[in-house]
């Protein structure tokens, strides 16, 4: 991002010269990062996606994603009693396409854990002779959901679409962040496309909000994406989260939503990873709530 805008600027400060001449950027070669995808939710194991980096003019294929995945790492994590190393596993998406993550080992559960609120966890991952780690917390969750309801679409609209609506209550005292994802229907989960939030301006209250519906990010959304149709059945997955998971998101959703934009400030992701390692290490104090959407 840092190296698109400094093209851009620099192309307008040339248009306000008289004379041309032949300008080349030669870019530095730049050693490929560990990116880190870590989590742990409450009641579910945790879940730690590695890969590399890509050179900034990589050509995305299925072949690159595939030899990005980082394998034979050691990776631990500890609740602060137990310590636990987690197992590659592989999961075939299409043939010859292989997903890989990391999660607990069913051949060795004396030291497995699920996790659970008002946690504390800490990651270690070692790799190519580096040792990367990370904290983060599973918060008490402040942020409850009282009900969810439906309302038509504003005019211009199709008839067929609806807003979905959240009564929440927030509990007093400023710092609870939270990130929510939607499912309609036999799709995943999806986050917002900003899905992370603060209290500054709701604490201490009870409010009422739409939740828009939560996008694949690889994809085309058509402009009504926020909506949600009579006949879905909606699963609304509301998450505390602590801050530095908030503040991984909320610069990383920014990047998202300025990407091609050649006004845009350029923007630091914050990374909670030691060692300049990408990526970050949530803990999800997660609450559900489903409605189906009347024809």
């Amino acid at each position: 991002m840092k190296t698109r805008n400094l093209l851009f600027v620099l192309s307008l400060l040339f248009l306000g010269v008289s004379c041309e001449r032949d300008i080349t950027f030669k870019l530095n070669d730049v050693t490929p990062k560990l990116v880190v995808e870590a989590s742990i939710e409450n009641g579910q194991p945790p879940i730690v996606y590695l890969s590399t980096s890509f050179d900034y003019f990589s050509t995305i294929s299925p072949d690159l994603l595939t030899n990005s995945f980082v394998h034979n790492a050691n990776v631990y994590i500890s609740n602060g009693t137990l310590t636990h190393q987690l197992k590659e596993y592989a999961v075939q998406v299409q043939p010859g396409i292989n997903f890989y993550y990391y999660s607990i080992d069913s051949s060795d559960l004396a030291t497995a854990f699920m996790g659970e609120t008002d946690h504390n966890y800490s990651l270690r991952i070692e790799w190519q002779g580096d040792e990367y780690t990370a904290q983060t917390r599973i918060p008490i969750p402040n942020r409850r959901i009282d009900s969810l309801f439906w309302k038509p679409a504003p005019p211009g609209n199709e008839p067929e679409k609806v807003a979905l609506m959240i009564k929440a209550y927030d509990q007093p005292g400023y710092g609870d962040y939270i990130r929510y994802f939607t499912k309609r229907n036999s799709e995943p989960f999806y986050p917002g496309l900003i899905s992370v939030y603060d209290d500054q301006i709701i604490d201490g209250s009870e409010y009422e909000v739409q939740v828009e519906r939560g996008v694949e990010r690889t994809g085309n959304n058509p402009e009504d994406y926020t909506y949600f149709d009579k006949g879905d059945t909606v699963t609304l997955k509301l998450c505390n989260i602590d801050k530095a998971t908030y503040d991984f998101w909320r610069t990383m959703e920014f990047t998202y939503s300025s990407v091609g934009n050649p006004f845009s400030s350029p923007t630091k992701v914050i990374s909670n990873m030691s060692k300049g390692a990408l990526g970050y290490f949530g803990g999800y104090a997660a609450q559900y709530r489903t409605i189906i959407i009347p024809q």
